[in-house]
């Protein structure tokens, strides 16, 4: 007689973390984690995304979103293997690539962290602004913006080298990113956990509750951690320990849980 619980396909477990930088950034924004993260017996995953990290801006023409989401995936492929599956966390625009991985591998994906989601930008051309149609029509003229990281207390902020302008070009393919991810966030069904800076000077607040409403997450599984003082990087401005410290404890809570199920 067949034994057909033997046939029934390997439960997946978590075992691992991928970190995923923003647009212009670099490993240097979310190196914070990787000390606190490395205490638990999970492997880490933080690929540089395409086109960043060189010594010029310029590494950034002709890269459209889908490479840095063919390079989260495979990380996330690498790290997950044949049995395994991930806490996906996101700063920014890695924050929309964490996103799509839940949404298109949901047997990989165990819950994801997003800090700092761009749903809205403070820019009157990107995505969600009445003037957003005008966005194309100034990539013909414009070649390049400036892109300023901003702190809300340089002094007591770890301030990492990223380029300090971007292809406007390439600017338009991560708004292209923030539009097609609001398309599948009914797809996400993960557990998350949203970091959101209040008064921040490049995502609009708003962002985390409208994401909180647009995935299907049950609302049990979903939270928003507000952040009252930082500026966009998160990890790397004054408030920077109690933001590690929310994605710590996000990530031992997981653990327990699976302990428990196991």
């Amino acid at each position: 007689m067949t034994n057909q619980s033997s046939n029934r396909p390997q439960e997946r477990r978590l075992t691992g973390i991928v970190i995923l930088h923003g647009f212009t950034a670099n490993l240097e924004s979310v190196r914070e984690l990787f000390g606190p993260l490395d205490h638990f017996d999970l492997k880490i995953a933080a690929p540089l995304l395409r086109g960043h990290g060189a010594a010029s801006p310029d590494q950034l023409r002709g890269v459209t979103w889908q490479a840095w989401l063919d390079d989260a995936e495979n990380a996330l492929e690498t790290l997950t293997g044949i049995d395994g599956k991930a806490v996906v966390l996101g700063h920014s625009m890695g924050a929309l690539l964490a996103l799509q991985l839940a949404a298109k591998h949901p047997e990989l994906v165990d819950s994801i962290i997003l800090a700092t989601p761009p749903i809205r930008l403070n820019s009157l051309l990107s995505p969600g602004w009445p003037f957003h149609f005008l966005a194309p029509l100034v990539s013909r003229f414009v070649d390049r913006w400036e892109m300023e990281a901003k702190f809300a207390d340089p002094d007591n902020a770890i301030i990492p080298k990223q380029y300090d302008w971007a292809p406007t070009k390439t600017i338009l393919s991560m708004f292209d990113l923030q539009e097609e991810t609001m398309r599948i966030t009914g797809r996400v069904h993960a557990p998350a956990l949203i970091l959101q800076a209040r008064h921040e000077s490049v995502v609009l607040p708003e962002s985390a509750e409208i994401l909180t409403r647009a995935i299907a997450t049950p609302h049990e599984a979903k939270s928003i951690v507000w952040f009252e003082k930082t500026d966009h990087q998160i990890f790397c401005d004054c408030e920077r320990n109690a933001a590690v410290d929310a994605v710590v404890r996000f990530v031992a809570n997981r653990i327990s849980l699976k302990q428990l199920n196991s």
